[in-house]
């Protein structure tokens, strides 16, 4: 990749990140009605340091990958539905999850803030290692050109790792925030990963070679030995 292409892909990258932060920060503290929310602080924290140590690496090793992972418009109109439920999701959770602090609705002990963002990173990771297996990986779903099957790591466990790493983040989030109101919105992320991961795997079964003899050796597509 040239250096004008590096520049560029540099600029869209820390754009979105302090939009991100930007973002985040009004949907939690605005309707929070305080700086002083824990577990708002807590949650940017453990989301944006190590996104901008990931993008960092990315970018000098892996400027590719960050370019795919930064495209984020689905062609596909059930892909194209799933990103904005989950888009709306979070919408809603984060405020709620403000909300919940200024009313003092139903707050959670700091212990669960803590453990669910050790939960949090520990997806993080996962999420990584998913990331570094897999070179194909993009925020949409597409084959790319002399795409193979991906059938070591975590893809001989289960056949959407990356998915898992986010359900086991994003389910943490409310918890970090300490809204069980929150959660209870953020439950709807399940139910959007398991449509979504039947349209791709439709799409994958058709579209990329070897994905048919894959699903017969790895049976389980987000949880060993339970679905």
């Amino acid at each position: 990749m040239g250096d004008d292409m590096t520049i560029k892909l540099f600029i869209q990258a820390i754009t979105k990140f302090f939009s991100g932060i930007i973002l985040l920060g009004l949907l939690i503290f605005l309707p929070a009605g305080s700086l002083k929310f824990f577990g708002g602080w807590l949650l940017m924290s453990i989301l944006f340091v190590p996104m901008l140590i990931a993008g960092t690496v990315m970018i000098f090793k892996a400027p590719a990958l960050l370019k795919k992972r930064l495209n984020a418009k689905e062609k596909q109109a059930e892909q194209s539905l799933a990103v904005k439920l989950s888009g709306l999701m979070f919408l809603a959770g984060f405020i709620v999850a403000g909300l919940d602090y200024r009313f003092g609705w139903y707050p959670l002990p700091k212990t669960v803030s803590i453990v669910a963002a050790v939960i949090f990173l520990f997806g993080y990771i996962l999420y990584a290692v998913v990331l570094k297996e897999n070179e194909y990986l993009s925020r949409t779903v597409e084959i790319q050109e002399d795409q193979k099957v991906i059938d070591t790591g975590l893809y001989s466990l289960v056949r959407h790792p990356m998915y898992s790493a986010t359900l086991l983040m994003f389910l943490s989030m409310p918890l970090v925030l300490g809204s069980l109101f929150s959660f209870l919105i953020f439950l709807a992320y399940p139910f959007i990963i398991i449509s979504r991961l039947r349209h791709e795997e439709i799409f994958l079964e058709k579209e990329l070679e070897g994905y048919a003899e894959y699903k017969q050796k790895v049976k389980y597509r987000l949880i060993p030995f339970i679905w």
